[in-house]
């Protein structure tokens, strides 16, 4: 089927058309109430050279004919269009009933299924890397081993920041029992790393896993770096404590020397008094 075959086979507007798209099918339709909503806008205007012909179109009630892809000025607004329906898709997944859409089509597995064999084909949910556009394509997040992985469904067309970096956390925390401890059987039990084994039996010097592995050596070189950070603070303090003593020292041998020789000058003075007094007294 061409392109624009396609394109002609979808009679709605333009919100349905363009989310019917085949790179387009982790989108949601966004409701038109919301994105004439200026509250909604906000931020993104300022973004856009052809803001308000991008709103227009998105609004239009019916879907674009073969003749408008051909038009250059068209295409240009297009692309504007696709990346403000973006930003608002955005946001509209964070409201109760955007959040409803996506939880029902993450059940269904419509964003597909994590890679990871122990994973056994768990639903991924959409997230994107950065929260700006043109930076990062669209991947998915598994809540099972809570990895990021690129999409094995046709998504070359969706940009990261059609989503955000926040939407799995928050559809998991929204809706509880989607959390993978709460879809298992009683008693089931999850196996998380491979452990290689010959015969049954483990084999010395492998310790499965690479990531695990990896992230217990990150862990263990976190503890050893804080431990060495307290011990250093720790002898800087008490070398600090230790000049301060050897100063105070210092300046009281300084002043207890200032003042014996003080104590010796007036003593010199006094006894030039005296003799003086009795050579006058002689006279």
């Amino acid at each position: 089927m061409s392109e624009e075959s396609q394109y002609s086979e979808h009679p709605g507007g333009w919100i349905e058309w363009f989310c019917a798209h085949e790179d387009h099918q982790f989108l949601c339709e966004v409701d038109e109430d919301f994105i004439r909503d200026p509250f909604n806008l906000i931020g993104i205007k300022g973004k856009f050279n052809f803001f308000n012909e991008a709103i227009s179109m998105i609004l239009q009630p019916t879907s674009p004919e073969d003749q408008d892809l051909e038009d250059e000025r068209f295409l240009e607004v297009y692309q504007e269009a696709s990346d403000i329906y973006g930003l608002l898709h955005a946001r509209f997944i964070f409201t109760s009933k955007g959040s409803a859409i996506m939880r029902e089509r993450f059940l269904q597995g419509k964003f597909g299924h994590c890679p990871r064999i122990y994973c056994e084909k768990h639903n991924v949910i959409p997230i994107g890397l950065c929260e700006d556009l043109k930076t990062a394509r669209i991947k998915v997040f598994c809540p099972r081993c809570e990895e990021v992985y690129m999409p094995k469904k046709k998504c070359a067309d969706i940009d990261g920041a059609y989503f955000g970096k926040s939407f799995p956390q928050y559809l998991l925390m929204t809706y509880p029992d989607l959390h993978p401890k709460f879809q298992l059987l009683p008693d089931t039990q999850i196996q998380v790393d491979f452990e290689p084994t010959l015969f049954g039996f483990k084999i010395a010097g492998k310790q499965g896993s690479k990531i695990k592995k990896i992230e217990q050596s990150q862990q263990y070189n976190h503890i050893i770096t804080q431990s060495n950070i307290s011990s250093i603070e720790q002898n800087i303090l008490s070398q600090e404590q230790k000049q301060y003593r050897i100063q105070k020292q210092q300046q009281q041998q300084e002043q207890e020397l200032q003042h014996d020789q003080q104590q010796q000058s007036d003593q010199n003075k006094e006894q030039t008094n005296k003799k003086k007094n009795k050579k006058k007294h002689k006279h």
